[in-house]
């Protein structure tokens, strides 16, 4: 009796499963679109998986899909999706930070190339006139790069601007940048004739060569900015890099980084090893003024232009700026951290020195001077030379 009821309730449980899929058949049945009827019997399996199918194109065409407006969208066809652009991130701060950047910035180097064009008169030394150039080439950047590109042409006209005048304008700004870099290299080659060979240096060195040198590195800054015409703009550069995108990313990151870097770190081990073995001989020597500015200058060039180097071969070839955010903002970034090499020089000229901030500060007091001889003289009544002659004090009529 155990065994019959045993197997009367596994025909009971059969029976309800088979109720429950031939159920489940009809209402997937009712759900179905209208369509014809195929030809000829398909034969069991093949109705099985219809059905299923149908019941599988039923729950993806049910499932909500981002940006869709109803179901329709299930009917029209595929539609190719355009190229999502990066958002800005970073907002208005970029503005603001540039805007300050400007405002003291530009002040600064105006008085830093006032005060070094008075030492270089004064002292007709050749380290100043580099670094007289370097103040000037830095002003150029300050005004083409920061001024031109970032604010007026990024922010106030959102850089709807003819692709012509873009153009052009990429000339003056890579010009800038790399007369700017460039004349750090003369700085560092004219430390290390002075440390290493003093005897040629000395022999050789004027401030005609000088001006030469500088002239003829301001020359070769805009011949080598003029292949820059056809750079493209990162922010708008959606589709892969064509050959000559990349030689002239690559073009841009050995002029500016590579190439001055290596000159850089070779000198500066140059004259460190030098002045070691000065202080082994002998007394401990002095750094000079002008090998410690130049030790300065290069290493926060290196430090703060490495950024935006490694963010443009990023974007070059692992994810470019137009399709990921977080390139888009470290770009930002890195091109804020750059272009805060242009103002950081007075206060490492200030700051190593002391011949610099006397001159500084006598630029200051003679600018305050005339301004207070006018205020004086206006002050001032005009008083008769000859007066006429009357009685004396106290005398009376």
């Amino acid at each position: 009796m155990q065994c019959q009821d045993l197997a009367t309730g596994e025909q009971q449980d059969f029976y309800s499963v088979l109720l429950e899929e031939s159920s489940g058949k009809q209402l997937r049945a009712s759900c179905r679109h209208p369509r014809k009827k195929p030809q000829g019997d398909p034969g069991p399996r093949s109705m099985r998986l219809a059905g299923d199918e149908t019941a599988a194109q039923l729950w993806v065409t049910l499932l909500p899909t981002p940006n869709s407006s109803g179901l329709s969208q299930e009917f029209e066809g595929h539609q190719p999706e355009s190229p999502v652009t990066s958002p800005c991130v970073a907002g208005v701060i970029p503005v603001i930070y540039y805007s300050v950047l400007l405002g003291l910035g530009l002040p600064v180097n105006l008085l830093t190339t006032v005060a070094l064009a008075r030492l270089a008169t004064r002292t007709r030394k050749p380290s100043y006139y580099y670094l007289l150039a370097l103040t000037a080439s830095d002003i150029v950047t300050q005004v083409v790069i920061v001024f031109v590109g970032f604010l007026l042409q990024g922010a106030v006209l959102a850089r709807e601007v003819p692709q012509a005048v873009v153009r052009t304008a990429n000339i003056l700004e890579f010009a800038a940048n790399h007369a700017s870099v460039w004349i750090a290299v003369l700085l560092t080659v004219d430390r290390y004739s002075a440390l290493c060979h003093p005897l040629r240096h000395r022999a050789t060195s004027s401030p005609g060569r000088a001006q030469r040198a500088v002239a003829a590195v301001l020359g070769a800054a805009l011949l080598t900015g003029i292949p820059f015409y056809w750079w493209l703009d990162v922010w708008r550069d959606a589709d892969p890099p064509s050959t000559l995108d990349e030689v002239l990313k690559w073009a841009h990151c050995l002029i500016v980084y590579f190439v001055p870097c290596g000159v850089f770190l070779v000198a500066n081990l140059a004259i460190v090893r030098r002045l070691q073995r000065r202080g082994q001989s002998g007394p401990r020597p002095q750094v000079g003024k002008s090998t410690a500015i130049l030790l300065g200058v290069t290493t926060l060039f290196a430090l703060l232009w490495a950024p935006r180097t490694f963010v443009m071969l990023y974007h070059l070839y692992v994810a470019p700026v137009y399709h990921d955010w977080r390139v888009h903002l470290a770009l930002d970034v890195a091109n804020m951290v750059a272009m805060l090499n242009t103002a950081v020089n007075f206060g490492l000229y200030c700051f190593v020195s002391k011949t610099f901030r006397a001159t500084v500060r006598g630029v200051f007091q003679d600018a305050h001077l005339p301004c207070t001889l006018g205020s004086r003289s206006a002050g001032m009544v005009a008083e008769p030379m000859l007066k006429p002659p009357g009685l004396p004090k106290g005398a009376e009529l």
